[in-house]
């Protein structure tokens, strides 16, 4: 009872990477309230599914394994999730902010009444005085966001109503493995007290995952371009820049919408969160939005013609300059320094 949880997306059997993550957190926040950590999962075929969540130091996992339960359908899955926080009580629950939780998440906290905050930046516990009211509530989770167009950044509180939910995008929390032996409760429920047959209405009939032309999510050096990259031909630079160190190319909000770069290759609050172990930011403002989507880059550079430039008071190093400038010097001194 009063429990963290999160649910726990699945791939055929494979653990979404957002889940994963989300788990790592929710330890932390559990180990701040005093409480336990717990995973709900659904799918089909969950034999060894606890040997992938437990480590993560899951107190005790909620398996529903029935054949209607994968692929994702919404009726299913949220009646699940209904029913067992009608049981259970939990005080916070934690969702990937993907296709799957985007669906599932609003019906969760609709039927409950509890409200939800998605695209959620950073997870913290703490307190609030309602000097109204006269009140005081303690271990609340603050559920941080960019809000306003990315003009602010919001902390958003649940005080009276349970549980608290937040969406968090893959990439903003980092993953870690606690124990590869913690050992947790593991319950496999009977599906059909949980999901009327009702519910089991839409069937998948075909179902086809394309796979992502790049891999900017787990990239070691990642370039980015801004407007300031001037037009499509100008990304072309930071392609070629890219193929001498090895690296993804990615894009801020603003270069996309110009049309730029492609929008799989957006980095930000609306794009993709990266954590690489150098980002070159070229051309880049650095407004709130994108700078919640690479600030945990382990080194920062910024190509800038403009000094004061949101991003360089993040960046590691600041190379003050045009792009058109700067970049094909870049690509020069490293392809000498490489033969």
């Amino acid at each position: 009872m009063n429990n963290v949880f999160v649910y726990c997306e699945l791939e055929g059997t494979t653990v979404a990477e957002v889940s994963l993550e989300l788990l790592t957190k929710g330890r932390k926040l559990a180990n701040q309230l005093n409480c336990a950590l717990e995973a709900v999962v659904a799918g089909d075929k969950l034999d060894a599914i606890d040997k992938q969540i437990l480590p993560y130091g899951v107190d005790k996992l909620h398996i529903f394994d029935a054949p209607g339960l994968f692929p994702y359908t919404s009726l299913p899955h949220a009646s699940i999730m209904i029913n067992l926080f009608k049981a259970e009580k939990p005080q916070i629950c934690l969702m990937g902010a993907t296709v799957i939780g985007r669906d599932l998440g609003p019906r969760v906290s609709s039927a409950l009444h509890s409200g939800l905050t998605a695209d959620c930046t950073s997870l913290e516990i703490g307190s609030h005085e309602d000097k109204k009211a006269g009140k005081v509530y303690e271990n609340l989770l603050y559920q941080i966001r960019p809000a306003f167009g990315g003009n602010i950044v919001a902390t958003i509180i649940n005080p009276e109503h349970r549980p608290q939910m937040a969406t968090v995008r893959e990439g903003v929390m980092k993953k870690e493995i606690l124990d590869p032996a913690y050992k947790g409760e593991v319950i496999k429920h009977d599906v059909a007290k949980f999901v009327p047959e009702t519910d089991y209405v839409v069937k998948v009939i075909d179902r086809h995952v394309e796979k992502a032309k790049h891999n900017l999510k787990g990239a070691p050096i990642v370039i980015a371009g801004g407007y300031g990259m001037g037009s499509k031909e100008g990304f072309d630079m930071l392609y070629d820049l890219a193929k001498e160190l090895h690296a993804e190319v990615g894009g801020s909000r603003a270069a996309i919408d110009a049309g730029f770069c492609d929008h799989d290759r957006q980095i930000g609050q609306t794009g993709i969160t990266v954590r690489p172990k150098l980002y070159i930011a070229c051309g880049i403002s650095g407004q709130i939005q994108h700078i919640a989507g690479m600030q945990e880059a382990g080194i920062i550079i910024s190509v800038n013609n403009d000094e004061n430039a949101p991003i360089n008071t993040i960046a590691d190093y600041v190379i003050n300059g045009t792009v058109e400038e700067v970049v094909p010097k870049l690509i020069k001194y490293y392809k000498q320094n490489t033969k």
